[in-house]
């Protein structure tokens, strides 16, 4: 495999670990909290949907941005209702939430566009378009680092450097401010934090919101910026890949940055070499399409058990009279 291969796979895989990066850490958010969210998958793909829709409307990818967000922040707003406010079980609310996704958004794709549940093709500025970086053209020519700058760094659309920069955002967030510190406490502890004077239902909802926010961001990046518009299922199980390289990642925004580039990689080896011919053997194409997957499979049998989640996990809160 020569070098611009590699530059060209690991190109691949920046942008196929984008969507995962950002529901990876939206579930970060939630779960910190003690809200477990297995909903994002659903999230996602209602953010794609309107992101999509709004889009070819308007003909402007920032306006299907900002739709893609309001349609997960819609899911997360019935999640939240449905696990804080009527505390109800969170994995069965995640569940509905994908469900609902999945049957809404093919409903409302034939009933407005009759193409079967798939929105027109995008075009133009309905798009979100390539980013080419300042002297990437300049260095081009340098051996290594020219085609690491203007190839792999380079040429990417805004939402996946916004993704990239929310790691060490998050980070900040989680563990250099107050509303970091509480957030992490209302998932370990709740009963203590609410003693401190301090809401546990307006700190999940918060928590809930942001999750809403980055699944809208990773929707609208599915189709407005990956692709060229909604089709059906287009998530394809991204959501509880996000929600295998959380665990993988013991809920830890770094770590989650590895974990998801191993699974965006996984599959850009499997879009490049569809066959792949080790010499003694060939791997079959479908074995190769079906890695991540079998990855998800491994890493949850392997690290639940050893990952440990937030205490007060998936547990309502009832305040004490």
């Amino acid at each position: 495999m020569d070098f611009p291969t590699i530059i060209q796979i690991l190109d691949s895989a920046v942008r196929l670990m984008t969507p995962l990066l950002l529901a990876c850490l939206a579930g970060l958010y939630s779960e910190r909290a003690g809200v477990f969210d297995i909903g994002l998958e659903g999230k996602m793909l209602m953010a794609a949907f309107t992101a999509a829709s709004v889009a070819y409307a308007t003909g402007n990818a920032w306006l299907g941005l900002v739709a893609g967000i309001a349609g997960a922040l819609a899911m997360s707003l019935i999640h939240g209702l449905a696990s804080i406010t009527f505390r109800g079980n969170q994995l069965i609310s995640g569940v509905a939430i994908n469900f609902l996704a999945s049957g809404l958004t093919v409903l409302l794709g034939q009933k407005i566009f009759g193409l079967g549940g798939r929105t027109p093709s995008l075009g133009g500025a309905a798009r979100f378009t390539e980013i080419t970086l300042p002297f990437a053209d300049a260095l081009r020519p340098v051996p290594v680092i020219g085609p690491i700058y203007a190839e792999l760094i380079s040429g990417h659309t805004i939402l996946v450097y916004v993704a990239f920069a929310m790691v060490p955002l998050t980070w900040w967030v989680l563990f250099r401010t107050r509303f970091g510190l509480r957030l992490r406490a209302v998932g370990e502890n709740p009963a203590s934090v609410d003693t401190a004077g301090v809401s546990v239902t307006r700190l999940r909802y918060a928590a809930v919101a942001i999750c809403g926010l980055l699944c809208g961001i990773a929707g609208a990046y599915l189709a407005t910026g990956i692709s060229a518009g909604f089709v059906k299922e287009m998530t394809a199980g991204r959501g509880f890949i996000a929600l295998a390289a959380l665990i993988f990642a013991k809920w830890r925004p770094w770590s989650a940055l590895g974990a998801t580039f191993l699974f965006g990689l996984l599959e850009a080896l499997a879009n490049r070499f569809p066959n792949l011919d080790l010499g003694i053997i060939t791997i079959p194409s479908m074995f190769m399409s079906a890695l991540p997957y079998i990855l998800t499979v491994i890493i949850l049998a392997g690290f639940v058990g050893r990952a440990i989640p937030p205490r007060a996990g998936g547990e309502p809160y009832v305040k004490e009279r």
